[in-house]
């Protein structure tokens, strides 16, 4: 009887080894799967002794390998039937696209011209013949007919294939984003059938212009609906293309639409402040450093204190422009990069800057439902979204310690809120969330709060600063009056341990006709996942940048 030997350190279980000594099996079951009459030697220590070499299988192994290799037989069994069923299914469209090959397709050229369109404007081109020119966002073939959902960034339309069309060996191999040329006329559904906008597109002639992969590169393997976020994250260039993140989206177009149109009614002005700095606003720790020909300079935190500047010859400013925050933070509403959309508002009251911000809030929120693309779309992403309603419910820094410590939510220590602490975004969330209705948190502590942000009058312990806090998502807008005196705002930098010289031109607004002014930051991103009902920022971020990534 022949042998066979198998070593698990150093054999292999492949077409490459042999079984021999020289070339071992790794498995006493692939062993019995290739030899079932041979005596198995396994390399193993000698009884008695401190070395190692070949001794005959055991009883029990053997067992137990022999029925390893009856699972590994039945296996390759049944592999070699899928391989059968394979090859025939294979050649069997081989036949097929063989004789559809047979078929060819050519435009009538008696057909009127066909009206390119964006699909956005179809309802203006009923029974007219038109081309879309967009992208395969779904196919299915069904008894002779073909069914294509086609994107155009503007909207989609379902196209039917008929006839030759449907049968086309063209047709056959149209894959999932691929772009396309499609022409036909453009018909009303009849009551009872669905389709995007209630219309059809019944296709006469159409081509491809660029073929998307099929098999393991096709766009559903690339990025599968079970993919991992990171997978995603990689991915994002093509993950763009699925209906809820194109949503939300074409939803943060429509808010920064909105948000300059009420800054427009507001009569504010829009300027471009510098995003390359050598100045901090909100803390030295979160600064991305940088060398700027040699000097040391930033990615600036805020655009405020440009904003500041503007007031005197502009009057009342905002900016919408990107921030930078080189935070260690993996929630989810952070981001190293967003999108800040800031204001300052020149000889206004603290009142009056709260009143501003309810008007900027549910106007912009009015706006973007108003909007035919993207309110439709917030219902479609969160069907159960009730506009803010002026006004507001405003709660003291004060007032909400006492509210957090009768509902027992402890502090980062785990003990009762005192006063001075800064409220995480935790403790804050389950608090917005339990009262259910947008909030003003205003009057913060001076210590856990910005240099320049100015203290009530009645209690200096405390500044005229807010938080708008929104269920679901906490925070999402960050404002304060700013300190107008020149020694008050030099003695409180210098306690801060800011050198004064930097900021020259900072503390010149305040020698030269300084006023009372204040203003306010608000996070997009933030505002979309509280109006589109996403769990991260990050879904809210075209390319997002956090902690670890950015890229691509």
């Amino acid at each position: 009887m022949s042998k066979v030997y198998v070593n698990e350190k150093t054999g292999a279980d492949s077409a490459s080894a042999a079984g021999s000594e020289e070339q071992p099996f790794q498995t006493p079951a692939y062993a019995l799967f290739v030899q079932p009459e041979a005596t198995v030697l396994v390399f193993k220590q000698l009884e008695d002794s401190e070395e190692f070499g070949y001794v005959e299988i055991s009883a029990s192994a053997l067992k137990k390998a022999k029925k390893g290799a009856e699972s590994l037989k039945k296996k390759q069994e049944k592999q070699a039937l899928l391989d059968a069923q394979k090859q025939q299914k294979e050649a069997e469209a081989a036949k097929k696209l063989a004789e559809l090959d047979l078929i060819e397709i050519n435009e009538d050229a008696s057909l009127p011209a066909a009206v390119p369109i964006k699909v956005r404007n179809v309802q203006d081109h009923l029974e007219t013949r038109v081309v879309v020119q967009g992208w395969v966002h779904r196919f299915r073939l069904q008894k002779g007919l073909a069914f294509l959902t086609i994107r155009d960034g503007s909207g989609l339309i379902q196209a039917v294939l008929s006839g030759d069309l449907a049968k086309w060996k063209v047709t056959q191999q149209l894959t999932l984003e691929s772009t396309i040329a499609i022409k036909g006329m453009v018909h009303k559904l009849p009551e009872g059938k669905t389709a995007p906008g209630g219309v059809e597109l019944q296709a006469d002639f159409y081509q491809v212009i660029g073929l998307a992969p099929a098999g393991d590169d096709s766009i559903t393997n690339k990025v599968p609906s079970d993919a991992s976020p990171s997978l995603l994250m990689d991915n994002r260039h093509l993950a763009l293309r699925g209906d809820a993140l194109s949503a939300v989206m074409k939803v943060r177009a429509a808010l920064l639409k909105s948000v300059r149109r009420f800054f427009d009614e507001e009569n504010l002005t829009e300027v471009t402040p510098p995003c390359m700095v050598q100045t901090q606003v909100e803390g030295g720790s979160t600064l991305f450093k940088m060398s700027y020909y040699g000097e040391d300079a930033f990615l600036t935190q805020s655009s405020q204190l440009y904003l500041e500047t503007c007031l005197p010859s502009l009057g009342d400013v905002y900016c919408i422009q990107e921030s930078f925050r080189a935070e260690q933070s993996h929630t989810r509403r952070h981001l190293s990069e967003y999108t800040h959309i800031e204001s300052e508002l020149a000889f206004i009251s603290f009142d009056d800057m709260l009143n501003h911000l309810e008007r900027l809030l549910t106007k912009s929120v009015e706006y973007v439902l108003a909007d035919p693309i993207a309110g439709p779309l917030v219902k479609q992403l969160n069907p159960n979204f009730v506009a803010p309603k002026q006004p507001f419910k405003r709660m003291e820094y004060i007032q909400a310690l006492e509210w957090l410590n009768e509902h027992e939510i402890p502090n980062e220590e785990g003990e009762k809120f005192k006063f001075g602490d800064d409220i995480a975004e935790a403790a804050e969330r389950r608090m917005v969330d339990t009262i259910g209705v947008p909030i003003f948190l205003i009057r913060f502590p001076a210590e856990i709060k910005s240099f320049y942000m100015k203290r009530c009058k009645d209690d200096p312990r405390v500044t005229e600063s807010v938080d708008v806090l929104m269920p679901n998502v906490g925070e999402i807008v960050g404002g304060s009056m700013r300190m107008e005196d020149y020694d008050e705002l030099m003695t409180s930098m210098k306690k801060e341990g800011l050198d004064p010289t930097p900021y020259y031109w900072f503390l010149d607004l305040r020698k030269y006709g300084t006023c009372p002014h204040g203003g306010y930051g608000l996070g997009t991103e933030r505002i979309l996942a509280w109006l589109c009902d996403r769990f991260t920022v990050r879904d809210c971020s075209l390319y997002p940048r956090f902690t670890g990534r950015c890229k691509p």
